[in-house]
């Protein structure tokens, strides 16, 4: 096991967080709980080699909300749902916004570790990119659709000045001198 991985648990049933908690420390995963989204967001290491496990139902921000922050964000931690009153297309819906896995309580201990380390592995096995802001995203999505600068600019609004701003920060965070290398490496990751 990799020393600086974990398991983020956000459900807001004290009771689900607890008995996840458990059985993963007894299995060795490191693992931190969460009874919301918004407290996620604001005491959760992003950075960290990390499998979430997100309630879908929650007060507040839902566990499909956050998903969907975090991908905006640029983090791409695998994320497995789990929920008590999931129905066929809420699942389909999931997995092609990218989740890992949607599981519907109750869930098989077992089944639930199974793919939490799955994800893990696969997510350490993955070529990542750092963490950029939502308008560098923006930019580099347009970036590796082919787009010119000018017409960047024109689609987010901004100047043409910003839209080289923030591709010469895009390649500085990820390493890369060339398009050819940008390419690469971001097809590399996805």
């Amino acid at each position: 096991m990799s020393a600086d991985r974990v398991v983020y648990v956000v459900d807001d049933d004290d009771a689900v967080r607890n008995a996840v908690s458990h059985f993963f420390r007894t299995a060795d995963l490191k693992v931190e709980t969460f009874d919301s989204a918004a407290a996620f967001l604001e005491r959760a290491d992003l950075a960290r080699r990390c499998c979430l496990l997100l309630d879908i139902r929650m007060p507040g921000m839902t566990g499909t909300d956050l998903h969907e922050e975090l991908r905006g964000r640029g983090v791409r931690a695998p994320v497995i749902f789990i929920t008590g009153h999931g129905d066929i297309p809420m699942a389909v819906e999931a997995m092609k916004k990218g989740a890992y896995d949607f599981i519907e309580k109750p869930f098989d201990a077992e089944h639930l570790l199974s793919q939490v380390l799955g994800a893990l592995d696969d997510y350490e096995d993955a070529p990542t990119l750092p963490v950029l802001s939502k308008r560098q995203r923006a930019v580099l999505e347009r970036v590796l659709a082919g787009k010119p600068n000018r017409q960047i600019a024109e689609e987010l609004d901004i100047s043409l000045k910003t839209v080289e701003f923030h591709r010469a920060r895009i390649m500085e965070k990820l390493g890369v001198r060339t398009a050819a290398e940008l390419f690469r490496r971001c097809l590399g990751a996805n």
